[in-house]
């Protein structure tokens, strides 16, 4: 089996679809996908989605979002895990961090704004002894040196879509993290990607789609492609079994040997999961 560390099933892109792409992937043994909240406004979506399709969700206020957010929001996310804190689909924080690649995140005021909304989510994900799932887009060192100022001795999560250095995954994984690795890896031209996902430890990888964003090589169309009418293909967590077969050509193992290994590290990474999975 499978499991979707990072799916954003609310996302419009599938609207009232969701249902039937989430059986969609079920069918192509994904047992349980983790959607991750990036704004105060979808937190009770992917709240509902997980309990219908019987899957995890986690809530926090996403860096691309701090623009909007209220000054109030982290207040409604203390809220909000204090109201659910023992719902067992709430698994972790998230989706929160830092991102550096946005021309205008890279400057006063939003920087610091940033900052200010990872730092304060760390420490909630520390008060209700919650992992983290962390956007970490040309911000890698900032998001590290975050969680080692939210000192924390257990710390679990997952760097979502990882595209760093070997000595930053081995700092990561010193912390207690996984990395998440999805359809980038089935780029050929991802070489630096790819070099890495094919060399790590094997217990250091989790597997994801991030859909309907990121996707592996089938579904994307260039801008050349798009303006002569091609279509883009909308990821979906259906594609994970694909994607894990890529990784596990480039490491040269099975896919049943990586499914079942990237499945213990996702349990690992996210220990309430482990009972949902159990139940299910």
């Amino acid at each position: 089996m499978f499991i979707d560390t990072h799916c954003h099933l609310d996302a419009p892109e599938f609207g009232p679809d969701a249902a039937a792409v989430r059986a969609q992937a079920a069918r192509q043994q994904v047992a349980m996908c983790v959607l991750p909240a990036v704004a105060v406004a979808n937190f009770e979506a992917v709240r509902t989605l997980a309990h219908a399709g019987g899957d995890a969700y986690a809530l926090g206020i996403h860096p691309l979002y701090v623009k909007t957010a209220q000054d109030d929001d982290l207040d409604r996310l203390d809220a909000a895990l204090q109201q659910h804190r023992d719902d067992p689909r709430l698994v972790a924080v998230g989706e929160i961090g830092l991102d550096l690649f946005v021309p205008e995140l890279r400057v006063a005021p939003l920087r610091a704004r940033q900052q200010h909304f990872y730092v304060t989510q760390l420490k909630l994900a520390r008060k209700y002894g919650l992992p983290v799932l962390l956007h970490v887009r040309r911000s890698v060192d900032q998001v590290l040196k975050g969680l080692r100022a939210v000192a924390r001795a257990d710390w679990h999560g997952i760097a979502h879509a990882f595209n760093g250095s070997a000595q930053q995954a081995q700092s990561f994984i010193d912390l207690g993290f996984k990395l998440g690795f999805g359809g980038a890896v089935t780029y050929e031209r991802a070489l630096q990607l790819r070099r890495l996902a094919a060399s790590l430890p094997l217990d250091a990888i989790v597997l994801e789609t991030d859909a309907p964003d990121m996707p592996p090589h089938w579904l994307y169309k260039t801008a050349q492609q798009r303006e002569a009418g091609e279509v883009q293909g909308v990821n979906s967590p259906a594609e994970l079994p694909r994607i894990a077969a890529a990784l596990a050509e480039l490491r040269g193992i099975s896919a049943a040997e990586l499914a079942a290994a990237t499945t213990r590290n996702a349990l690992a990474a996210l220990p309430k999961l482990g009972r949902l999975v159990t139940a299910e």
